[in-house]
């Protein structure tokens, strides 16, 4: 039987042999499954856009599932901003979420009304995409620790794409139009796929490692169902990384001047939509909840000052302002007043207390 959707095993930067393994065993796994084909490649965040493991990825127009050491949220707008576009593919796996979240994003908060908020949303970048009709799969390979976990979620995801092709030929009735057969023989538009000839041996439809040099890369990714094009990140940041399109929306446009560990500009973005794939804190990092933890920071509790999200913004620019010899600016540089902390909370009896005193001028 053909084979009809790829997977993308992308290898993780860790040497933790449980982790090595895992992925050994996932590919050793799908030489068995004849309805999917193979690529092993470095770790997806750190792939050039010119390098071979892209070019391979924009050569795939097929339904795609990619395994990484990433959350969903990131690899999806990794592959994105790398000409790599498809429709959401749902997956059915948990995610493990172990990591430190000591974020502070502004991130938005759950609507009492979301009929009225709608209402009042902005528009989305992702409104204006024009997405290939094909499923995208990303699955978090910290999201389990066997392979059977990943094989069983990949053979229901290959059942899903087989059934669609099926209902596709049935809708043919058997006598397909000239007009049908050529746009159902047609690549998605930009793309080829010539990524692995299908063939008839398990063993041969497993691509050799793609081996392609790679430093850990450290760059902002946008999610574009969250942007809202409001330009924030572009006003705030200091080193280049942003700019324009031609259509005057926002990219990465000089990801390689980010500021290695610097996540500011994710922390000023009204709706979370900066991802940082690397980061220790799942909000930042691209978890599908934007809400920060609810954990205690017993500091806080004993009077020590608390700063938000902006605050720890402007602090790590300033730091990186300095370590590369330029003069620190504070919040007087690409902060909307909006953003900048006010007291917001209720008075209280001593507060009222406090005003009346005042009041009586002693």
């Amino acid at each position: 039987m053909a084979s009809h959707i790829s997977v993308v095993v992308s290898q993780g930067h860790s040497h933790n042999p449980a982790k090595r393994r895992l992925e050994e065993e996932i590919v050793a796994c799908l030489l068995t499954e004849p309805a999917v084909e193979v690529n092993v490649m470095p770790h997806l965040y750190d792939l050039k856009a010119d390098g071979s493991a892209m070019l391979c990825l924009q050569g795939i127009s097929r339904d795609l599932i990619v395994l990484a050491w990433l959350y969903p949220r990131a690899t999806r707008w990794i592959l994105n901003r790398n000409g790599i576009g498809g429709q959401e593919g749902i997956s059915l796996l948990k995610e493990n979420e172990d990591a430190e979240d000591d974020s502070d994003a502004n991130s938005p908060e759950d609507s009492s009304n979301p009929e009225q908020d709608a209402e009042l949303s902005p528009a989305r970048v992702i409104e204006s995409l024009e997405i290939p009709n094909r499923k995208i799969y990303c699955l978090n390979l910290a999201a389990a620790t066997d392979a059977d976990t990943f094989i069983r979620e990949i053979q229901r995801i290959a059942h899903e794409t087989k059934v669609k092709t099926v209902e596709t030929i049935g809708w043919l009735n058997g006598t397909p139009k000239a007009e049908h057969v050529q746009r159902m023989a047609q690549p998605l538009p930009g793309n080829v796929d010539h990524a692995i000839p299908v063939v008839s041996k398990p063993s041969e439809r497993v691509g050799s490692p793609i081996e392609e040099k790679t430093e850990r890369r450290w760059y902002p990714v946008i999610d574009m169902s969250r942007c809202t094009n409001c330009m924030e990140c572009i006003d705030f940041c200091l080193f280049g990384v942003y700019g324009v399109d031609q259509q005057d929306t926002i990219l990465v446009e000089q990801p390689d001047n980010c500021r290695k560990g610097c996540p500011a500009c994710s922390r000023v973005c009204p709706e979370n939509a900066i991802i940082f794939p690397t980061h220790k804190s799942p909000a930042i990092a691209g978890s599908a909840d934007v809400a920060a933890s609810l954990k205690i920071d017993l500091s806080k509790l004993f009077g020590a000052p608390e700063d938000d999200g902006v605050d720890v913004a402007v602090r790590e620019r300033d730091e990186q302002l300095l370590l590369a010899g330029r003069d620190v600016v504070g919040d007087s540089v690409g902060i909307a007043r909006n953003q900048i902390a006010t007291p917001t909370a209720e008075p209280d009896d001593l507060d009222r207390l406090i005003d009346q005193l005042d009041a009586l001028d002693l």
